[in-house]
């Protein structure tokens, strides 16, 4: 298994992607999808924490050119932390429910391509095989301590700081 940061992070999109996959299957009880939705909302809130925590402030350091790109990922963030919260807080019976999950599905959907078209690639040629796999051992400690449900505190804080900032 390779430690490679952006390794580790396209793996995840494939994680999130497949369960995005599984949600659009047709003939489902609510149950089956509120089950997904919760897989997706853990994945998201992981990935969305070492992302937020370890890679995006780590490149904005050592990639300074690549502020913009961090800032905007920042951004995407927010808004599917937004949808995650309120996905939390509902069931898979309410009238708004798949439609949200929608939303968040192209939101994430725009952002994992974003990420693995324009940004991973920056990042590669900007930074050397060792310091990708020291971001990734960094990755791989912060997914131990992450989150694991929206609406737990250090998944709020960070999108309330997004809020306030």
């Amino acid at each position: 298994m390779s430690n490679d940061a952006i390794v580790l992070l396209k793996e995840d999109h494939q994680e999130v992607r497949k369960q995005f996959r599984a949600f659009r299957k047709q003939d489902q009880t609510p149950v089956q999808k509120q089950g997904i939705v919760d897989t997706i909302l853990e994945l998201l809130t992981v990935h969305t924490y070492i992302e937020n925590e370890v890679m995006y402030p780590r490149v904005r350091d050592l990639l300074p050119d690549l502020e913009d790109d961090v800032l905007e990922s920042y951004e995407e963030h927010h808004v599917a932390d937004v949808l995650c919260m309120e996905l939390a807080a509902m069931d898979a019976t309410d009238e708004r429910f798949d439609a949200k999950v929608t939303v968040l599905m192209e939101n994430v959907e725009h952002h994992m391509e974003e990420e693995e078209q324009e940004w991973f690639p920056k990042v590669r040629e900007g930074l050397g095989r060792k310091q990708l796999q020291e971001l990734g051992e960094e990755l791989l400690e912060a997914k131990k301590r992450a989150p694991r449900r929206p609406e737990q505190p250090s998944a709020m804080k960070k999108a309330v700081d997004a809020v306030v900032k």
